[in-house]
């Protein structure tokens, strides 16, 4: 595929330098008028209920710091400052292993911040959490044939929140967990973080193996240091991202494999479509990563990678609809639920502009910078460009009012590639504003989630 060239005159560039900031600014903008419309909606006395104190992020506005503080601040500066230069010079295995590694402690130093019990160790243990029904499943084939009809407020044994507002894979995934021995908050946060790391890698093979390493390598530094990470660690949804990233790359490198037909094609396009199958039992919402998943199949334009795909997330269907779980009785159940709750109450108003002020924040000012470059047809415009249809899709929907900032985490992760087409010589900078960033928020703001 050919190569978009990077040369610009020092003039263009400026004018992209200018275009930049002032998307930022906007963007800014954006973020500022949720806070103040936010603020003004949570005053004692308002007749409208948010349902967050710190809108349009959910959480309370709680100056604080802990002992993850410091170690986050020296992270961000050895890959503000190290993490450019690396990116080009270390080999492709040990670049892909340096930036996983740097990705965890990132997002490991961040959920510090909140201290060891209530950042880490029992975020997944809250009575609204998952984990919370695992000791009452003992018959995994029983759970899914029952489970839908758990779903709805004010039935028998009434799932907790985040398990009936999921289909069974997410739940099912801390329950295995628990029957391999890793029991408890603490193992589940762990692997949860070790999960949704993984899109560190996921992301630079996906474009490397579209055929844009440079742009693999020059994106890299800015996933490590993704301002989202706030809500990586320890969010279900962060290993929602990990599952599905993982799955998008696979297909990638399983159209690459087809095109220089190599054996293991067929093994990859079964497992691309199998992780990515799964993933619609993580989270109901993830049925539109279809959208990235369809732009890298005509990236390729290989039908039979599209067969085999789908085959794989087929077979997933199979298996789970066989147990006794049906996925679109299981969502229109959701539908119903969502609104049985505070969901009734949040106006949509506000939160389908405040959503795109929490997408802003949980994605950084660079991400907002690359957005604008965005330009033609090429992997990165095909990843990113895909990701915001899928966005767009879900804001427009009215089923994720509030909470975004964890909820479209495996969205907003790929819209990272766009920082590819940032400068080489501002990445410095772009990166420092992305942790600035997550340190702000993570400093200020006590999430819920």
């Amino acid at each position: 595929m050919a190569e978009i060239p990077t040369a610009q005159t020092p003039a263009r560039s400026t004018l992209k330098t200018r275009g930049d900031l002032l998307a930022v600014g906007l963007a800014l903008l954006l973020v500022v008028a949720a806070v103040v419309v936010g603020a003004h909606f949570n005053r004692p006395g308002s007749d409208v209920v948010l349902w967050a104190k710190a809108a349009p992020l959910y959480g309370g506005w709680v100056a604080h710091y802990g002992p993850g503080s410091l170690a986050a601040v020296l992270i961000a500066g050895c890959v503000v400052f190290w993490g450019p230069p690396l990116a080009q010079r270390l080999s492709w295995g040990r670049l892909l292993a340096v930036g996983y590694v740097g990705a965890l402690c990132w997002t490991f130093a961040l959920a510090m911040i909140d201290g060891w019990h209530r950042g880490f160790a029992t975020r997944l243990s809250t009575p609204h959490e998952y984990l919370h029904e695992v000791p009452g499943i003992t018959d995994i084939p029983a759970m899914l044939a029952h489970f839908s009809d758990r779903i709805l407020e004010g039935q028998p044994g009434q799932w907790t929140t985040h398990v009936s507002g999921h289909p069974p894979g997410a739940t099912l995934f801390y329950v295995w967990l628990d029957r391999l021995g890793l029991s408890g908050g603490a193992w589940a946060a762990v692997v949860t973080v070790l999960v949704g790391t993984l899109v560190t890698v996921a992301i630079p093979v996906t474009l490397a193996a579209l055929g844009r390493a440079d742009a693999a390598r020059a994106c890299l530094p800015f996933v490590v240091l993704f301002p989202g990470a706030v809500w990586m660690g320890v969010s279900a949804d962060g290993m929602f991202a990990g599952v599905t990233a993982s799955g998008i790359a696979l297909l990638a490198c399983a159209g690459r494999a087809f095109e220089q037909r190599r054996r293991v094609a067929v093994p990859l396009a079964l497992a691309s479509g199998a992780l990515l199958g799964f993933g619609i039992y993580l989270s109901y919402g993830l049925v539109l990563l279809g959208v990235l998943a369809i732009a890298v199949v005509l990236w390729w334009r290989s039908a039979t990678l599209l067969a085999f795909a789908v085959l794989g997330a087929l077979a997933v269907v199979a298996i789970v609809t066989l147990a006794g779980f049906w996925w679109l009785d299981g969502y229109h159940l959701v539908v119903e639920r969502y609104y049985q709750g505070i969901a009734s109450l949040r106006p949509y108003s506000y939160w389908v502009w405040g959503n795109l002020a929490a997408l802003v924040i949980a994605a950084g000012p660079a991400v907002v910078a690359g957005v604008r470059r965005l330009r033609g047809w090429e992997p990165v415009v095909a990843l990113a460009g895909a990701a915001l249809v899928a966005i767009a899709a879900a804001d427009i929907s009215g089923l994720s009012k509030a909470e975004v900032e964890r909820i479209w985490l495996p969205f907003t992760v790929w819209l990272l590639p766009a920082t590819a087409l940032l400068p080489r010589g501002s990445h410095r900078w772009w990166l420092a504003a992305q942790a600035a960033t997550a340190l702000m928020v993570n400093h200020l703001v006590l999430t819920i989630w």
